[in-house]
């Protein structure tokens, strides 16, 4: 099968790919939309008419887009979501109106943090990154069928280079916790929650993909040390002579799996500048690993998500 490419690259922005794009009457969440790539994607999103949903977890960090996108006559609303607690989002699914759901962007994350616990007990990053998008894309599986055309867009990271998933101690309750180890956990499964979504939904008219945004300065890394980054060989004294991607620039993969023409009946992809990625070779820090590309596992992590969430009732306020 021939890898799928666009026009648009490294340095495009999310508001040239959605360029052309009539996205009225269609209606979108985007998750984790109070700052940096979240923001970047509803506010472009919006411009081309569609009704977006802030889906967070701080209501009032969101009302200056919200007021934005309406100051330029789009359609945005504000509504709560705790990804780290399973309860709000049943709550948010039972709260939203029903109506068709054309995307669902799930962009939130967090990244490298010290050892936590969600409301029921999982491990932050997998619980946050994963588990909580995941409950979430479930619990909207009728809007999204109801839209007749759907996508849904899981934003991962080159960092699920750095693991795979770990079906043994996924929480890490029998070893010592590595930050960089779960978050490579989580943006694993991120891609294999696209791959198997597709497959189980395509004939739905679901279509999902996941994606590596690039490097951006956001706040998604404000949990990393200079230890953490000279393990990733980012030597903070010499940062500025990387190349960092604006977060204009950042959003434009999201979009481009959002709208993308040429993704057109295609799904389970991982993607990256704008391009179906490539394979990852061996000391490279771009590409997707087979691991993340395996739908064995892709199936056994849908259903241990499934497990571990069935799992939570009565475990909340851990």
């Amino acid at each position: 099968m021939n890898r799928i490419t666009s026009p648009f690259g490294w340095a495009s922005t999310a508001a040239e790919v959605a360029t052309g794009h009539d996205l009225s009457g269609k209606r979108v969440i985007v998750t984790g939309a109070t700052a940096g790539l979240g923001v970047e994607t509803a506010r472009v999103l919006a411009r081309q008419g569609a009704e977006v949903v802030l889906a967070v977890r701080d209501t009032a960090a969101a009302e200056p887009l919200a007021a934005e996108i309406a100051a330029a006559g789009g359609k945005a609303r504000i509504a709560a979501l705790d990804l780290a607690d399973l309860r709000s989002v049943e709550a948010f699914a039972a709260a939203d109106s029903g109506a068709p759901l054309h995307l669902l962007i799930n962009n939130a994350g967090i990244m490298a943090c010290p050892l936590m616990r969600t409301a029921q007990g999982f491990e932050m990053q997998l619980g946050v990154n994963h588990i909580g998008h995941f409950h979430l894309a479930n619990l909207l599986l009728p809007a999204l069928k109801a839209a007749k055309g759907a996508r849904v867009v899981a934003v991962a990271s080159s960092g699920h280079l750095w693991s795979g998933f770990d079906f043994d101690d996924p929480n890490f309750e029998r070893t010592d916790y590595d930050p960089l180890a779960a978050y490579g956990r989580s943006k694993t499964a991120n891609a294999l929650f696209a791959l198997e979504l597709d497959r189980r939904y395509k004939d739905d008219g679901i279509r999902a993909f996941s994606l590596m945004p690039g490097g951006i300065h956001t706040s998604l890394g404000r949990h990393m040390t200079d230890e953490i980054r000279q393990r990733l060989g980012v030597d903070p004294a010499q940062a500025s002579q990387y190349k960092w991607k604006t977060v204009e620039q950042g959003a434009a993969t999201t979009v481009w799996a959002a709208l993308g023409r040429e993704l057109d009946g295609a799904g389970g992809l991982y993607l990256e500048d704008c391009q179906e990625a490539l394979p990852n070779r061996e000391g490279r820090r771009d590409g997707v690993k087979d691991w993340a590309r395996d739908p064995e596992a892709a199936a056994r992590l849908w259903t241990w998500t499934e497990a571990a969430i069935a799992a939570t009732k009565g475990r909340d306020g851990q």
